[in-house]
């Protein structure tokens, strides 16, 4: 598989699974994440799961310093509605990492290790999206502004260029990579608060 080299530019995210450990699917629980693990399951790279990593990656390190965040006991509240806009891409971006789920999530054993309702939208919070420890209660939230990082003016008549039917491999592939140099730059500035800010 061929994928953009600036994904690896992408922070990692290192989580420690209570119930990976206990069903023996990783050493101690420990498991890691990359970019590519959320452009694989949402099916495409595009600029919102760039800020979704983002701020689940920001926010995690907020909340847990030098630790390794726990997964399965961090819930996730997104402030739009699952159907509005892109809260779906992004609360599924923020639940691959964190294990939070909605209702069809894991109900656990004998008692532990519940991801269900964990991952709520529709949430009254000022940021985009707000992580809580559920071990302490402590929480953050998170902003991301995609605008500081403006499109290509052209890329509107790329895309059309690229939807035409009769669209051959040279517009396709000029849309694609103008969009892709668009989370390139957004991959640059993965630490610059004016792109993604944590408050708490």
């Amino acid at each position: 598989m061929s994928t953009p080299a600036f994904f690896e530019t992408f922070p990692r995210i290192a989580m420690r699974d209570p119930l990976a450990d206990t069903l023996g699917a990783a050493t101690d629980g420990v498991l890691e994440y990359g970019y590519l693990d959320a452009v694989k399951s949402a099916g495409h790279s595009c600029p919102t799961v760039a800020g979704a990593w983002l701020m689940t990656a920001k926010a995690l390190a907020r909340l847990y310093g030098d630790d390794l965040p726990r997964r399965g006991e961090i819930r996730v509240d997104v402030r739009e509605r699952q159907d509005e806009g892109v809260a779906g891409v992004v609360g599924a971006v923020a639940g691959l990492v964190t294990g939070a789920a909605g209702d069809g999530g894991f109900k656990g054993l004998a008692g532990r290790f519940a991801r269900r309702g964990l991952l709520a939208y529709g949430v009254a919070i000022d940021g985009d999206l707000r992580f809580t420890r559920t071990d302490t209660g402590r929480s953050v939230e998170t902003r991301y502004h995609p605008e500081s990082v403006a499109p290509p003016p052209n890329l509107r008549a790329l895309l059309q260029a690229a939807l035409d039917p009769g669209a051959d491999a040279h517009a396709r592939r000029e849309f694609a990579d103008a969009w892709q140099d668009r989370v390139r730059r957004i991959a640059e500035r993965a630490h610059d608060p004016a792109l993604v800010s944590v408050a708490g």
